[in-house]
């Protein structure tokens, strides 16, 4: 058979399409994403199924996903990096949707306020390989700079800083290419009061504690909260403790004592990612369909079969032609 008759049998008419929502290809660690099968019809029989870089190749709600109708919702991970697309029983698939996952900024401690002179621990956590990525940040009073020139201390993918208020800023890593991460604001307080909120995102269902940190003695001081500028209530302890947060709970948050008040700090709540299953896969069924359109839906998850296809067609032809 020519490679142009197999090509032929395989413009199979798409009966279903895959919905990306937010409709982008690009996404950070912890961003969340909904993945629709679109059918003409019943949309019963068909699967969200992936491609990793990595190449792993399975279905939504195996290790990965929160399946719901018709629909996968997914909170991603650099390792979802990968292609994805729709398929039915019968080896009908949609169109196929590549999803990147970029690099991530973890901060340690966990917070987005500090005092003068504390520290803190800036990594770039990447897919692969880490070399070429950089931490910088903007400042608040407008100067962009990379860590290691007059701040920070670069230890591999890492940035050790010991804080002053002239710190206060925008951070995030960026790679040679441009490629970036998220971004994470920090901010130096050189008053009396910060509040300890978390400055990476939470998850839905966990317990979050917001603390109202005094610098002096004693350090937890009766302590008013509030969210978005409104009042919610006061903790003798100086804590607030959200038993499990949802998205409701995302917004601008701040404390005071009778020591002062902290500046706001925003809190991101993003959806959970699903529990892993252990059970084994489910057997493939039996597909009843020709050689060629088996192959054609093989190659939605495996591109380097067309090349391999490719590649034998051109040598048959020149061990003919010879």
């Amino acid at each position: 058979m020519s490679l142009s008759r197999f090509l032929s049998l395989c413009q199979i008419p798409l009966s279903a399409s895959l919905g990306v929502s937010p409709d982008k290809s690009q996404f950070f660690k912890y961003e969340s994403v909904s993945l629709s099968c679109e059918v003409q019809g019943k949309s019963a029989g068909w699967r969200l199924k992936r491609n990793t870089v990595s190449g792993e190749r399975s279905d939504c709600g195996r290790r990965w996903g929160k399946p719901q109708g018709s629909s996968c919702n997914v909170s991603l991970i650099p390792s979802h990096s990968g292609v994805y697309w729709c398929e039915s029983g019968s080896g009908e698939h949609s169109n196929a949707v590549n999803i990147t996952v970029h690099a991530f900024l973890s901060v340690s401690p966990d917070r987005s306020q500090f005092f003068k002179y504390e520290s803190v621990s800036l990594s770039c956590e990447v897919q692969g390989n880490s070399a070429g990525w950089i931490l910088k940040r903007y400042t608040v009073s407008g100067e962009r700079s990379d860590c290691g020139g007059n701040w920070g201390k670069q230890q591999g993918s890492s940035c050790n800083v010991s804080l002053t208020p002239s710190h206060s800023g925008k951070y995030w890593c960026e790679s040679g290419s441009g490629e970036h991460s998220n971004a994470v604001n920090i901010t130096v307080h050189a008053g009396a009061v910060i509040l300890e909120s978390p400055a990476l995102p939470v998850t839905e269902g966990d317990s979050v504690t917001l603390r109202c940190r005094y610098q002096g003695t004693p350090s937890d001081l009766t302590a008013v909260f509030y969210k978005d500028g409104s009042l919610i209530r006061a903790e003798s302890s100086g804590e607030m403790t959200i038993p499990a947060v949802s998205k409701s709970d995302e917004g601008l948050y701040k404390c005071s004592s009778s020591k002062g008040e902290s500046p706001e700090s925003w809190m991101t709540v993003t959806a959970p990612s699903p529990v892993l299953s252990m059970s084994l896969p489910a057997p493939s069924p039996v597909l009843s369909m020709s050689l060629p359109r088996l192959l054609c839906s093989l190659l939605v998850g495996s591109p380097y079969l067309l090349v391999t296809i490719i590649l034998l067609v051109k040598g048959c032809r020149s061990r003919t032609q010879g």
